[in-house]
């Protein structure tokens, strides 16, 4: 099971310090390391400042949102970083949510998500392959434009550009039993937001046929310390704002992940209390048995003890969103 650095997005503004974890991720041979954003800085232009600064360590980003680029764009982003960086380049995707889609990028939520996905890898492989101009005509990406407002003008294109990688690996974020296993057979890989060691049964069908070299890349929050309910206080946090306020109350993806996980009842109650301004009682009401589930907190052995339940299922890849250089260099010895 290899290591990667998960950085995700940015708050109010840049982490200063966050360069100097990725140097030290390289040099303790962690695999990867992996941006993200949503509705504030972008997940390339991170990436490419840290590409400038490493030599080894792969780039992925987890994930750049389908609604922020048409897929050509993002194929463009995705082949020029790849150029740039010797080819470490990893493009991880998500849909996102109605709330974020048509909230931020002020585009229509897709009525058929699936649909949507499967359109949109297509087209961004088509790009990268560039075996001839890219076409499509789709339920949702037209290539080239069709509508009933097109001058008709518009011609096939093929990349000026030669990509460094016609199979530059693409990764998919999906959470719901059928997109992921529409994930299994049209990328390389899936990024899981939510992943119990002790709950792999969960996606069992989902993942019965998978490709050779398929990638299993889930998110984990990584913290070294000696008191393990202060150190679960962040990934409670970070689940009463993303089941709570990730997704209108009636269409919540993580909610919805969270309940198919066994805590139905504990994620629609955290859910009402965030829709009703309560945060600070929403994270709270968080279980502590589910964010320590999904995530490597406490002291480190008992931190040694939990990842060898990550590393005996089918994770290949465990991005941890690791706070400090100790508890990177501790997961390493431990990860051998």
């Amino acid at each position: 099971m290899r290591l990667g650095l998960a950085l995700g997005y940015w708050g109010r503004g840049p982490d200063p310090a966050q360069l100097g974890l990725v140097t030290e991720a390289e040099a303790l041979g962690y695999d990867s390391v992996w941006t993200a954003e949503s509705w504030g800085s972008d997940a390339f232009t991170p990436l490419t400042w840290i590409a400038a600064h490493t030599s080894r360590i792969r780039l992925g980003t987890a994930v750049a949102q389908m609604a922020a680029r048409t897929p050509t764009a993002t194929a463009m982003h995705a082949l020029t970083l790849d150029h740039l960086s010797g080819g470490r380049m990893m493009l991880g995707l998500g849909l996102s949510g109605p709330q974020v889609v048509e909230g931020w990028y002020g585009r229509p939520f897709p009525a058929s998500p699936l649909t949507a996905t499967r359109e949109y890898v297509d087209l961004v492989r088509q790009v990268l392959r560039r075996e001839g101009p890219v076409t499509l005509d789709g339920r949702f990406h037209s290539h080239p434009y069709r509508g009933p407002d097109s001058t008709g003008t518009g011609r096939a294109l093929k990349s000026v550009t030669h990509p460094l990688r016609a199979d530059l690996p693409v990764l998919l974020g999906a959470e719901g039993p059928r997109n992921v296993a529409q994930t299994t057979r049209i990328a390389d890989g899936w990024i899981p937001l939510y992943w119990s060691p002790t709950r792999t049964d969960l996606h069992r069908d989902a993942l019965s046929a998978l490709p050779e070299g398929f990638v299993i890349a889930p998110l984990a929050r990584a913290k070294v310390c000696d008191d393990v309910a202060e150190g679960l206080l962040p990934v409670k946090a970070m689940l009463g704002f993303y089941i709570g306020g990730m997704g209108h109350a009636a269409r919540n993806f993580h909610a919805d992940l969270m309940a198919r996980m066994g805590y139905e009842d504990e994620a629609r109650h955290v859910q009402r209390l965030f829709l009703a301004g309560r945060g600070r009682e929403a994270v709270l009401a968080v279980p502590d048995a589910f964010a320590d589930e999904i995530s490597l907190v406490g002291p480190r052995e008992r931190i040694a003890e939990r990842l060898a339940l990550w590393r005996a299922g089918p994770v290949t890849d465990l991005l941890l969103t690791a706070p400090d250089p100790h508890t990177l260099r501790v997961l390493a010895e431990l990860n051998g």
